[in-house]
């Protein structure tokens, strides 16, 4: 596998080639992913849920992620590592500058950031720093509580627009990718074509330039799986058998289908 790189990802959008994304928090699966070509390694706050058995990413802090991070980096030289910059850490200037900077050093070659055009300011100081951003748009699990749970984003047309304006607005003060997260279809179709930057998708639909998943979840071993996720391990002789097919997937376009979409 070659070695993943921003531009590697704008080539790929640009060529219409799908790419992989998935969690990882450890060195032995950082290292599977990086066997079966996965092109980018989230370490996700994530891991307060499916790692430290919190009911929500709220509680991970910035110590956590970059304890990860540094483990999944030593497992993965290939694929491309974001880490996510975890609640409340990116409030103020100063206080993501210090942090996103603690998760550079520990491994991270992106940090990702949920939010919109609040964000703005924060993503051009990063940006202008050296620091490659992620945005997230769409479900945002950090606002779990604002949103009153995990539901679908976008339907109304009002929110639609909305959402692909603050994506815009991100890309420009900045952002190298972005995560759209549990959107209609159409708006994840809408949202990939609106913006010059690789947009991820989870539960948008299969028209975006790659997806992402929970390693838990598309494994089969979280206690609930989320409707837009499979669970890959079912049928396969093994994990790395799993992750490569999920890959595979994902480039042909089999994966996102129909019944795993927020529609």
């Amino acid at each position: 596998m070659k070695k993943i790189s921003i531009n590697t990802l704008r080539s790929m959008k640009k060529n219409g080639e799908k790419f992989s994304a998935i969690t990882a928090y450890d060195y032995t699966f950082s290292h599977l992913i990086e066997a079966a070509a996965i092109e980018v390694a989230l370490v996700g706050d994530s891991l307060g849920n499916v790692i430290l058995g919190h009911d929500s990413t709220i509680p991970v802090t910035v110590d956590e992620m970059a304890y990860h991070t540094s483990a999944v980096k030593r497992g993965n030289n290939h694929s491309l590592l974001v880490s996510d910059m975890p609640f409340m850490s990116y409030a103020t200037e100063i206080k993501a500058l210090e942090n996103a900077a603690t998760l550079m050093r520990s491994g991270a070659q992106m940090v990702k950031l949920e939010g919109g055009e609040w964000l703005t300011e924060i993503v051009y100081l990063l940006s202008q720093r050296g620091i490659p951003v992620c945005g997230h748009v769409g479900l945002t699990p950090q606002s779990v509580h604002k949103f009153g749970g995990f539901k679908v984003q976008g339907r109304a047309e009002a929110e639609a627009k909305k959402m692909i304006q603050e994506a815009i607005a991100i890309q420009d003060a900045g952002a190298d990718l972005i995560v759209v997260e549990c959107v209609p279809s159409t708006l994840g179709t809408a949202l990939t074509a609106a913006l010059d930057i690789p947009v991820i998708g989870i539960g948008a639909g299969a028209s975006t330039d790659a997806q992402v998943l929970v390693l838990h979840d598309m494994l089969g071993i979280s206690k609930r799986l989320p409707k837009f996720s499979k669970d890959f391990l079912a049928g396969a002789n093994s994990i790395q058998d799993a992750l490569k097919t999920y890959s595979v997937e994902v480039s042909n376009g089999s994966f996102p289908g129909p019944e795993h979409c927020c529609d």
